[in-house]
C-alpha cells in the first residue's frame, strides 16, 4: 500500500517530467487541471495560467472557516540547455533529493505535491479547501499580481513554499525586477586575435536567499577580467553570455573577444592572476570557480566601443550584493541588490538587476537610481516586477496555532523569521483584506542552482505538521 509521503514523491516526479520555466507553464495548468477533473473537484483557471481547485470539508467539517494551500507551479531552470524539453533526473544520495546537472525544483514542486495530495487523500480531516497555484513567481510574480478579486475565498493561507524547514515564514522582503537594455551596432571585425573568457563552477544560488555569503558573482568575475585586461590593452567584444537566470546569482560566464595582436603569453598569465584571485577571494564560497582564457575562431561582427564602454560604466557604478543589514532584525540583509544576466541579445546588450528590501521605500529609491545609472548612459530601462514587502503579525492565533503544531507534531518550536526573499504573499494582502499566511516547507538547499536539494526527513515532518495543523483549522 502507497503511504501517502510516498504519493508526495510520486506527484513530485510527475511534475519533474513537465518542463516548467517562468511564462511558460501552460503543461503544468493543464496537469493541474485533469487532476481535478480526474478526482471530481470544481476548479478555475485564469489568463495567467493560475489554478484554483476547491475541495469540500471532510465529512461533519463544512461550517469551518476556508483553508488555502499556496504555491507556484514555475521553477527557475539552472542548467538545462532547453528548459522547454527537459524533464528532470531526480535521484536520492545520502538522505537528500537532488537533480542531475540541473536545478532540482523542489522550489516550488515539493510544497505543490504536498497540496496536491492533500487533495487526492480521503483520509485527511480538514475544513473547506482552496488549493491555489500561481505561474511565473520565479521571474515577475504576475500570475499573483493579476488575481482577480473573486479569484479566491478563503482567508487563511498556508504557503508551502518555504525553504527553512525550522521556521515560520512570517515576512519577505519586496522585490523589484527590472531589464535593462543597452543600445548596440555590430560592425565587421577587425583582424586580429580572438580569445574565449570563461567562468565556470561558482556555486551561484538564490539572489535573495545567498545574498550575504559571499558568493562570487560570474558578472562581477568578469567584469573584473575585462577591467584588467583594459588597462594593458584594447579589445573589441563579439558576445557576452553571463548568467542562468535573473532570480540567481550568476554561477558562469562566457565573452568572447579580439584583440589587435597576438597577447596569448599575456593572456596565459592573465588567466593565472585571475584564478589566483578567485582563490584568495573565494575558496571558500566557490572553490570550483575557475577562469580560462584560450584563443577560438575568429567572429565575423564585434560590438562598438561605445555600448561595450556603457555596460562597464553601469557595472562599475550600480551597487552588487549586499547594500545594507537590518538594524531591527538581526543577521538579516534589509536591501540588497543583485544582476542576474548579462548577455547581447539582438541590438542591445540585456541587464537583468533584482532589488530587494524589507523597506519598500528603500527599494524604490534604489531600483530608480539602479535605472538612472542605466539611462544616463543611454540604456532603456524596463520595471518588470515591483513586489511589496510582506510582514504578519507573529502574535496571531494563527500563527500561534502554527508554532503550537510543530510543538506538538515535532517536539520542538520554530523560529518565526522574515526572509530576504520576494514572496507572493504581499500581493495577496492587497488583493484579499483581512487574509493571512503562515510559509512552512521542508528544509531546500541551494534552491536555483545545479547544486539544489531537499533533504527527504524535513519533507516528512512537514507534511505531518500540514496535515495536524489542517486537523485543527477545521
Amino acid at each position: 500500500m502507497i503511504t501517502t509521503t510516498e504519493r508526495v514523491f510520486q506527484i513530485f516526479k510527475e511534475l519533474n517530467q513537465i518542463p516548467r520555466p517562468s511564462h511558460h507553464e501552460e503543461r503544468v495548468a493543464d496537469y493541474l487541471c485533469k487532476f481535478a477533473e480526474r478526482l471530481h473537484l470544481s476548479y478555475k483557471r485564469d489568463a495567467e495560467n493560475c489554478v484554483v481547485i476547491s475541495k469540500p470539508a471532510s465529512p461533519g467539517h463544512e461550517k469551518a472557516e476556508p483553508i488555502v494551500l499556496l504555491n507556484h507551479m514555475d521553477m527557475v531552470c539552472v542548467g538545462m540547455s532547453d528548459p522547454l524539453n527537459t524533464p528532470i533526473d531526480a535521484y536520492v544520495e545520502n538522505g537528500w533529493m537532488k537533480a542531475r546537472g540541473t536545478s532540482l525544483g523542489a522550489d516550488n514542486g515539493i510544497g505543490l505535491s504536498m497540496a496536491l495530495a492533500v487533495l487526492e487523500s480521503n483520509d485527511i480531516v480538514h475544513g473547506p479547501l482552496e488549493v491555489i497555484t500561481t505561474t511565473n513567481e520565479e521571474d515577475g510574480m504576475s500570475g499573483a499580481s493579476g488575481l482577480r478579486k473573486d479569484f479566491l475565498g478563503g482567508r487563511k493561507v498556508i504557503n508551502l513554499d518555504s525553504e527553512d524547514y525550522d521556521t515560520i515564514t512570517t515576512g519577505a522582503a519586496g522585490a523589484c525586477l527590472q531589464f535593462h537594455r543597452i543600445p548596440l551596432k555590430h560592425k565587421p571585425a577587425p583582424d586580429g586575435c580572438w580569445y574565449r573568457i570563461r567562468f565556470e563552477g561558482g556555486l551561484g544560488g538564490h539572489s535573495g536567499v545567498d545574498i550575504n555569503k559571499g558568493r562570487c558573482s560570474a558578472v562581477k568575475a568578469t567584469w573584473t577580467a575585462l577591467a584588467a585586461i583594459r588597462r594593458e590593452c584594447s579589445f573589441a567584444v563579439a558576445s557576452i553570455n553571463t548568467g542562468e537566470a535573473n532570480a540567481s546569482i550568476a554561477s558562469s560566464a562566457e565573452i568572447i573577444i579580439c584583440t589587435s595582436k597576438d597577447l596569448s603569453e599575456y593572456m596565459k598569465q592573465q588567466e593565472e592572476e585571475i584564478n589566483k584571485w578567485l582563490y584568495e577571494k573565494y575558496s571558500d564560497s566557490d572553490p570550483g570557480m575557475h577562469c580560462t582564457i584560450v584563443r577560438c575562431d575568429s567572429q565575423k561582427m564585434v560590438i562598438n566601443s561605445e555600448a561595450i564602454d556603457a555596460l562597464m560604466t553601469c557595472l562599475e557604478q550600480i551597487p552588487q550584493g549586499v547594500v545594507k543589514m537590518s538594524d531591527s532584525m538581526k543577521d538579516t540583509v534589509e536591501t540588497s541588490n543583485n544582476v542576474g544576466r548579462v548577455l547581447t541579445e539582438g541590438e542591445c546588450i540585456f541587464v537583468s538587476t533584482h532589488t530587494r528590501s524589507f523597506i519598500d521605500r528603500d527599494m524604490e529609491a534604489l531600483s530608480r537610481n539602479i535605472a538612472n545609472v542605466f539611462e544616463s548612459c543611454g540604456a532603456k530601462s524596463e520595471t518588470v516586477m515591483s513586489a511589496p514587502a510582506w510582514q504578519e503579525n507573529q502574535q496571531s492565533a494563527f500563527l500561534q496555532l502554527t508554532s503550537d503544531t510543530f510543538f506538538d507534531v515535532l517536539g520542538w518550536r520554530p523560529r518565526m523569521v522574515a526572509m530576504h526573499f520576494v514572496l507572493e504573499a504581499g500581493f495577496f494582502v492587497e488583493h484579499y483584506p483581512g487574509i493571512q499566511i503562515a510559509s512552512i516547507g521542508p528544509r531546500i538547499v541551494e534552491p536555483h542552482s545545479t547544486s539544489e536539494r531537499v533533504e527527504l526527513s524535513t519533507i516528512e515532518d512537514i507534511w505531518r505538521v500540514l496535515i495536524e495543523l489542517l486537523k485543527r483549522l477545521s
